[in-house]
């Protein structure tokens, strides 16, 4: 898996570059039972393949479980130490967005992804469906926080019955639906949102009293661009004043930012793999790949108080690249154990020479 995401990391790197890692030498840290073969190599001399066929073979042998598994748990540790006390009733915002791939053409993954159309042309299953598969692995009572894309029934419902709350932005035309009027600056009133006719019909597993009780709040808001003003309608379930659920919607963007360096930087945007369990694989370990190089950044964020959107991501690709299988083996130091000017550690005893102590040496030297 490290070898997966080493191969994100360097720019969806050609499988010969894993197997030059791996006989490069990975920390014991990292592969603490070798295989046979570096085994011998490393007692007896004997010189291993470097030859890309047994890792091609070991990772379509790796179960996409595990994988799913490892990437959740790596998202879960990882957050765990991001996390700071909010003020009372701040949420926890997952923030929803799609963004289209290229993969490989095969059989089994056309079948899979069967192409469909809309007004752009033609594109793969839906966004809303994807996340209805996908919500059981956000993390607990987390706000569901979505673009008007997403502002549908059905994805209101599966995050409410996921026990996750949802600020949802609405078309127009739905928003005036709900309402019952025309929309206007200042509307703000408890509804229960009903599934409409195609609802049901694209969702007959509804049942018969489905509906989801909620606010719709419709302000108008200026855009940071200078465009014309707009009303923007808002769906939710969240508990708040509607100045709090406007400024927490407005961060949004942020996600479209995201993706674009999720698929410029770690050229995900075209998928190498082939098989639909290789192309879900490679999928988890770029995003684990991608939540490893915003734990450094949080991590430096927090020791030097720049904002973590001040820091630039590739930059911070690079000193991960660079110093990845050295920060595994990295010793403790003690608190005054960098020289002075270089970066300045968190005031505990013993600290671990770790990601942030280095994303600070490349940030000062």
């Amino acid at each position: 898996m490290w070898l997966l995401v080493l191969q994100r990391l360097h720019g969806a790197a050609p499988l010969e570059a894993a197997v030059l890692e791996l006989l490069r030498g990975l920390p014991a840290s990292f592969w603490p039972r070798p295989c046979k073969r570096i085994r011998k190599w490393r007692e007896q001399g004997e010189s291993p393949s470097s030859n890309t066929g047994a890792y091609n073979q070991a990772r379509q042998a790796l179960p996409l479980a595990i994988v799913q598994q490892s990437c959740d748990r790596i998202f879960q540790e990882l957050t765990g130490k991001m996390n700071q006390p909010l003020p009372d009733n701040t949420p926890r915002a997952c923030v929803l967005d799609g963004s289209s791939m290229r993969m490989a053409h095969s059989p089994e993954l056309c079948d899979l992804y069967p192409p469909g159309s809309n007004q752009h042309g033609e594109n793969a299953v839906s966004e809303q469906g994807l996340l209805e598969k996908a919500i059981g692995r956000l993390p607990e009572g987390s706000t569901v926080m979505g673009d008007a894309n997403f502002g549908v029934f059905s994805v209101a419902w599966a995050a409410t019955q996921n026990a996750h709350p949802v600020l949802l932005r609405l078309t127009p035309e739905r928003a005036r639906r709900l309402a019952g009027e025309a929309l206007r600056d200042g509307i703000d009133r408890p509804l229960v949102w009903k599934p409409s006719v195609a609802d049901r019909r694209s969702h007959p597993e509804l049942p018969a009293d489905a509906g989801v009780r909620g606010r719709l709040i419709v302000r108008q808001v200026q855009p940071g661009n200078g465009a014309s003003p707009f009303l923007l309608a808002l769906f939710t379930t969240w508990r708040s004043s509607h100045e709090e659920m406007l400024g927490l919607y407005g961060r949004r963007w942020a996600i479209e930012t995201d993706l674009r360096t999720l698929k410029a930087a770690l050229c995900m945007d075209q998928l190498t793999c082939s098989t639909p369990d290789m192309v879900a694989k490679e999928i988890e370990m770029g995003v684990a790949a991608y939540n490893l190089i915003r734990a450094m950044i949080a991590l430096a964020s927090q020791q030097s108080g720049i904002p973590p959107r001040g820091y630039s991501f590739t930059k911070i690709r690079r000193i991960l690249q660079t110093f990845a299988p050295a920060l595994a083996e990295a010793p403790l130091l003690s608190q005054n154990g960098l020289e002075k000017g270089r970066c300045i550690p968190k005031p505990e005893a013993m600290i671990p020479m770790s990601f942030k102590n280095y994303v600070a040496l490349g940030f000062s030297l």
